[in-house]
């Protein structure tokens, strides 16, 4: 195991933050990547926890990031139930399958659980985040923003019961509804990177 350093963002690390993060999705789920100008976004945004937003070091390198965020259920009478929303994680692709990514996920849910948070909603990869203890939110009574399920939609409670009384409708914040205009835009602050439309996408 390499030796990891995790600690709190700062300012200093904007830039190469999102450049990893750039490079971690580029090409991964659609052609380039949104994620890089989502967390340039996210850390101007009140739904951002700065307590939570963590990079891993490996020498002097920053080699990984997670972030997290506000968000609410709301159920049928309007009544909003405040959960983290975790994202991105991001982990450089030569760095990637050495737990650097597990490393980070494990520290921040104990520290959010420190800060008094209850719950984690999610869309990701469930061979990836149920070893963290995410569970299909449809167990919970939670659906997406749209009123559906789907195993990549998953939630953890940070202490038992603590989505006993959270149903309904999730609704992350809005800063990861980006304009694709803008987001070229900003990629022209990069280094150039090809954007490939792969099979998986197209289908």
């Amino acid at each position: 195991m390499i030796n990891i350093e995790i600690c709190l963002e700062n300012e200093k690390d904007f830039r190469e933050v999102e450049n990893l993060t750039r490079e971690a999705f580029w090409n991964l789920y659609h052609p380039g990547c949104t994620e890089h100008f989502v967390i340039h976004k996210l850390r101007e945004s009140s739904a951002f926890i700065k307590e939570l937003d963590f990079v891993a070091y490996h020498d002097s390198l920053i080699v990984g990031n997670i972030m997290y965020s506000k968000a609410k259920v709301l159920n049928n009478d309007g009544y909003e139930s405040e959960v983290l929303c975790m994202g991105p994680l991001s982990v450089l692709p030569s760095y990637q399958g050495k737990g650097i990514g597990s490393m980070l996920m494990k520290h921040t849910l104990r520290v959010a659980k420190d800060l008094g948070f209850n719950a984690v909603i999610i869309f990701g990869d469930p061979n990836y985040y149920n070893r963290f203890g995410f569970k299909n939110a449809e167990i919970y009574n939670i659906q997406t923003s749209m009123g559906e399920n789907m195993e990549a939609f998953m939630a953890l409670e940070l202490y038992d019961g603590a989505l006993d009384k959270v149903v309904g409708k999730f609704y992350e914040d809005e800063v990861f509804h980006v304009e694709e205009k803008d987001v070229d835009n900003f990629d022209k602050q990069f280094p150039y990177k090809e954007k490939l439309v792969t099979d998986t996408q197209l289908s």
